[in-house]
């Protein structure tokens, strides 16, 4: 009941409540408050409130599994049980990343709007606590591993290494969509690899796949920094955003362009049906076009809606067109 009381009371006092839900600490009332409520934190920490995070990680391990199994002809009941063990690595990976991300965030979470209460700010959880349930969660990712080819592991790396630098990466440079949108659409990589194919990295098609979803992460990602561009500028956090904040709706349509085409590249490398160009290149086009269009930038709340809302059609086109692309070959 404690933590229930401290969310009701950081709400009201400091009148963010809401914003401090678009992933900044707290969440809104579902689920997560028949938790125990020691456990709340934890909930809050791996960003399970709304699960977003957790699909967002998920799709492209989906996306590539589905490439691999119409490359390697498996069976539906293969293809199912290969999704479902991803979907679980993926589960425990979302958790590992984001309190990781937590923990070297910490000093600047304390200092924006909508993220002064997530747990490690708020005091709610110690780092050195975060620090164990990373760890742990890490762990558990690992052991979904062990039921996938040897290749797998392999081509985990490059995510975990991508992982682990990416909360010093708006530090660094202005371009830290660039790098977690490689580090979520190596998945392709990771999930092609489950599916049986020897040496993923080098299939021309699953990399062109790999470089469609950069684009899209990096539309996602922007329209999500811009929740904090005021504040970002003022304690020196760098993004695209801030970068082209004179011409934010450019570069969107700019990505939008580019992912398109990469996707029709990728289906001509694949040998795609009509069906995939209308499903997945006109279903991504109409989504994120519409995301661009409407989505109002200086406008908090409606960022988070597009962003936590707004991908979820943008995902359904690519997967229905790779599944009737693999249900078809």
């Amino acid at each position: 009941m404690s933590e229930r009381r401290e969310h009701e009371n950081t709400s009201t006092a400091n009148g963010k409540g809401p914003l401090s839900q678009q992933y900044g600490g707290l969440h809104a009332r579902g689920w997560v408050d028949l938790l125990p409520s020691s456990w709340i934190p934890y909930v809050q920490l791996a960003r399970l409130s709304p699960p977003v995070a957790l699909f967002l990680i998920y799709f492209p391990h989906l996306f590539g599994t589905l490439h691999g199994a119409r490359s390697r002809d498996l069976s539906i009941p293969e293809c199912l049980g290969l999704c479902s063990i991803l979907m679980g690595g993926s589960f425990f990976f979302s958790n590992a990343a984001h309190a990781w991300n937590d923990i070297v965030d910490a000093p600047i979470d304390k200092q924006i709007a909508r993220t002064r209460n997530r747990p490690i700010a708020r005091g709610a959880i110690t780092p050195e606590a975060a620090f164990i349930f990373t760890a742990a969660q890490a762990f558990g990712a690992a052991l979904f591993l062990l039921l996938l080819p040897p290749t797998t592991v392999i081509a985990t790396i490059p995510t975990i290494i991508g992982t682990i630098y990416y909360p010093w990466a708006k530090l660094h440079t202005h371009f830290p969509q660039v790098v977690l949108g490689f580090c979520l659409s190596w998945g392709v990589i990771v999930g092609n690899s489950s599916a049986g194919a020897q040496k993923p990295w080098a299939d021309p098609a699953a990399l062109c796949l790999v470089l469609a979803l950069t684009f899209w992460t990096m539309i996602y990602d922007t329209i999500y920094a811009y929740q904090d561009i005021s504040d970002d500028k003022r304690v020196g956090v760098k993004s695209i955003a801030i970068l082209f904040q004179n011409h934010p709706k450019s570069l969107l349509w700019a990505l939008l362009l580019l992912m398109g085409t990469t996707l029709i590249s990728y289906g001509r490398l694949i040998g795609a049906s009509v069906a995939f160009y209308l499903v997945t290149v006109g279903g991504i086009s109409i989504s994120l076009g519409t995301m661009i269009m409407k989505v109002e930038l200086k406008n908090q709340a409606n960022c988070w809606w597009w962003f936590s809302c707004g991908f979820w059609f943008t995902a359904a086109s690519i997967a229905t067109g790779l599944l009737l692309e693999y249900i078809l070959a």
